[in-house]
């Protein structure tokens, strides 16, 4: 083979390693870039407003409540004055939230689907179940 020809390849080989390089380093930063948009897409699906229904296993903690929620983007908030909500949902329609009112707070975690869900809470005292209703 002549030198010249192998020494053109060599280059040529060089130029298409180092663009295809280039081209998976590109197309992992779009990935990356776009994880965010789609779990802010997916979550949104759960968007509104849910009532929740709080059950607890000991009854000294009382009977049960209904709380009522917001869902925007993925976060959680209170769709109520007297107790504040905070959380997350996830794309999956995994939830975490801490619902406060006064020194009380309680931290529950669960699943969303559809326009139902359901998990458990715990608070320093008590703990239990809770199911959710979209509205």
């Amino acid at each position: 083979m002549n030198v010249a020809v192998s020494k053109h390849r060599g280059k040529a080989m060089g130029n298409f390693t180092g663009h295809f390089r280039k081209l998976t380093i590109a197309a992992r930063i779009l990935v990356l870039l776009a994880i965010p948009f789609a779990t802010q897409a997916s979550a949104a699906g759960f968007d509104g407003e849910w009532n929740v229904q709080i059950e607890s296993s000991n009854s000294a903690c009382g009977s049960g409540a209904t709380v009522a929620i917001d869902i925007s983007n993925g976060q959680v908030a209170s769709a109520n004055s007297g107790v504040s909500a905070s959380g997350r949902v996830a794309d999956a329609g995994n939830i975490s939230v801490t619902l406060s009112t006064g020194i009380k707070r309680a931290v529950g975690s669960g699943h969303l689907a559809g326009t139902s869900g359901s998990g458990t809470w715990h608070a320093p005292m008590c703990s239990g179940t809770w199911v959710a209703q979209k509205i």
